[in-house]
C-alpha cells in the first residue's frame, strides 16, 4: 500500500512524525507537507506565486518534501508531480487540535484530505483534540487500523473520513464512534492590542459555543472521551432546501413584476 501523508502544522511538527512512524509498519509512505504552519487556511490553493519543493531531512535522513504552499497544494503537487503513481490513500495529520463541527470548514488538515477526495483518492484526516497534544501514539494506531480498513472497504468517490482522537492515554479512551458533523461553532472576537511601537493591531480570539449534546455528533463524542469517525464529502448542496425551492419558479424570476422602478 502506498500512502501520501500531509498536514497543516508543518513538516517538522510532532504529529506528522508520529503518523509516519505508525504508517511505515504497513505501507510505503511519501510525505509532502507545508514548510511552515498553515492552520485554518481552509481549502486555499496557490496561484499567484511559484511553489518551491525542498527535500527535508529529519534525524539526519530524508523524511519528505517541504512545500511553500497550503495543505491542498501539497496533496495536488504530491500526486501530480512527486509520486511516480497515485497513492492508494492520503492521510492528513496528525493535527494539533480538534477538527470537529464548524471547524471542519476552516481546517487545512481536512482540506488536504478533501483535495485527495476531489482527485478520487480515498482519504483520512486525523486530529488530536489539544493544541499542545502529547498522546500522538494512540492516534497513530487509529490511523494505521483505519488505513487497513479503508484499503479493504469502499467508500463513495468524493467522501473522506474525518477522525478526532481525545488527547488521552489509550486506557482512558471510551471507544470509537461513527459520528455526524456537529453544529458547535466559535464565538469569535478580534481583540484590539498595541505592539511595542505603539501601533494598533487585532488578534483573533473567542470561545467555542458547544451546542452539540448528541453522542452521534463529533464534538459531543470527543468531549465524552470517544474517538469520532465522521464521513464527509465536498457536495455542499442542501438537498432539502433544493426540493423546497422548486416551487419558487426561478425560471420565471425576471418575468415577475419588480418592485424596483429601474427594472
Amino acid at each position: 500500500m502506498k500512502i501520501l501523508v500531509c498536514n497543516d502544522d508543518g513538516i517538522d511538527a510532532p504529529g506528522i512524525y508520529a503518523l509516519v512512524l505508525a504508517l511505515k509498519e504497513i505501507a510505503e509512505v511519501t510525505v509532502v507537507a507545508p514548510i511552515t504552519e498553515q492552520s485554518a487556511v481552509g481549502h486555499g490553493i496557490t496561484m499567484q506565486i511559484p511553489l518551491r519543493v525542498l527535500k527535508f531531512n529529519k534525524n539526519n535522513e530524508f523524511f519528505g518534501y517541504a512545500v511553500n504552499g497550503t495543505p491542498a497544494d501539497c496533496v495536488k503537487i504530491g500526486i501530480r508531480n512527486l509520486m511516480s503513481e497515485p497513492p492508494d490513500l492520503v492521510i492528513s495529520g496528525i493535527n494539533h487540535g480538534s477538527n470537529t463541527a464548524i471547524n471542519i470548514i476552516y481546517s487545512g488538515t481536512v482540506s488536504a484530505a478533501r483535495e485527495a477526495a476531489i482527485m478520487d483518492v480515498p482519504a483520512i484526516a486525523i486530529s488530536v483534540t489539544n493544541h499542545s497534544a502529547k498522546n500522538f501514539q494512540y492516534a497513530g494506531k487509529i490511523a494505521r487500523h483505519l488505513a487497513l480498513k479503508l484499503f479493504k472497504k469502499n467508500i463513495p468517490p468524493g467522501t473522506l473520513l474525518n477522525v478526532n482522537v481525545p488527547d488521552l492515554p489509550e486506557n482512558e479512551i471510551n471507544g470509537i464512534r461513527l459520528t455526524k458533523q456537529g453544529k458547535s461553532k466559535w464565538d469569535d472576537i478580534y481583540e484590539q492590542r498595541t505592539d511595542p511601537y505603539g501601533r494598533e493591531y487585532y488578534w483573533l480570539t473567542g470561545s467555542l459555543l458547544e451546542v452539540d449534546t448528541d453522542l452521534d455528533t463529533d464534538q459531543a463524542s470527543v468531549r465524552k472521551n470517544y474517538v469520532s469517525v465522521t464521513p464527509i464529502h465536498f457536495d455542499l448542496t442542501d438537498y432539502e432546501t433544493y426540493e423546497n425551492m422548486k416551487n419558487w419558479e426561478l425560471e420565471n424570476l425576471l418575468n415577475e413584476k419588480s418592485k424596483y422602478p429601474s427594472d
